[in-house]
């Protein structure tokens, strides 16, 4: 496997900020995987499970311990209307490829900047579908490096959580079941759903998506909207006036700009409606 030292992270997240990981490392199979967490348990070495780098905020002064990257889990095989995809397999990838089968029910991940491996840990979702109504099962590593196979409803999936946010596993692939459709229709929805990102999201700046969690009973891009926030910055931070849901890095923000700009956001949303943002993106890391 492929180990590098003091690996800036502003390289592997969406948001392009972040300071070192001690260790980065690139496993090519689930033993490789299972034989370095063992090092790491050996030696009280911290580690951490890299997707995409999409929801993530890593602080500037960096990681310390062990930050593994999926990135070469990303086989993906075809089975009728079964799709299996490895946990560092794009979204976008797992798209097209079921696409390229006429195969329907993955249309809303086209446009999701995360990994197979991340959707299934959050559940992601977007325009009213979520993975959890496609998802057959998931295969993973537990922390004494043994794999286990659960059945979709046995992930406690719901709004952004799964089991995998508290057990300690690791995800290393995906089924999904999908439904013949007519190609044109399929690649009809994809680009109608691309087209509204294109139009509704800052898609020209570092970001790590939606930034809050939806409260109950709101939408948080509303509430910081109307909270008079819009284009409200620290530093080079700032909140997107094309979507306030958005924390963008406009102009070489630093990790401690977007987190100060978060808390302002939750702090001034909450003294003038009461109601309390939520992160949806991850802080890893020293601050």
């Amino acid at each position: 496997m492929e180990v590098r030292l003091m690996e800036p992270m502003c390289r592997h997240t969406s948001f392009r900020t972040g300071g070192p990981a001690d260790w980065f490392v690139i496993p090519d199979t689930p033993e490789e995987l299972a034989a370095a967490l063992a090092v790491c348990k050996k030696t009280d070495t911290p580690w951490y499970i890299l997707g995409n780098g999409t929801n993530l905020l890593v602080g500037d002064k960096g990681i310390r311990g062990a930050v593994f990257s999926m990135e070469r889990f990303d086989r993906m095989e075809v089975s009728g209307t079964r799709i299996r995809a490895g946990a560092g397999l794009l979204l976008s990838r797992l798209a097209n490829g079921a696409f390229k089968e006429g195969l329907s029910g993955l249309e809303f991940v086209a446009g999701i900047p995360g990994s197979v491996g991340g959707a299934a840990v959050m559940n992601a979702g977007a325009y009213g579908s979520e993975i959890k109504n496609c998802l057959v099962s998931a295969a993973a590593l537990d922390p004494e490096g043994r794999v286990h196979t659960y059945k979709a409803e046995e992930l406690s999936l719901g709004y952004r959580t799964s089991r995998f946010l508290t057990s300690g596993e690791i995800v290393l692939e995906a089924e999904f079941s999908l439904e013949r459709g007519k190609k044109e229709e399929i690649q009809a929805k994809m680009e109608e759903l691309s087209r509204k990102r294109r139009e509704k999201q800052p898609l020209e700046y570092p970001s790590a998506g939606s930034t809050f969690k939806r409260p109950e009973g709101y939408f948080a891009g509303q509430l910081i909207e109307e909270a008079g926030l819009k284009g409200f910055s620290v530093g080079g931070a700032s909140v997107s006036e094309k979507h306030a849901g958005f924390v963008i890095n406009r102009e070489r923000a630093t990790s401690a700009d977007i987190l100060s700009l978060c808390r302002e956001v939750q702090a001034r949303v909450d003294g003038r409606f009461g109601v309390k943002l939520e992160l949806e993106v991850r802080l890893l890391g020293e601050f």
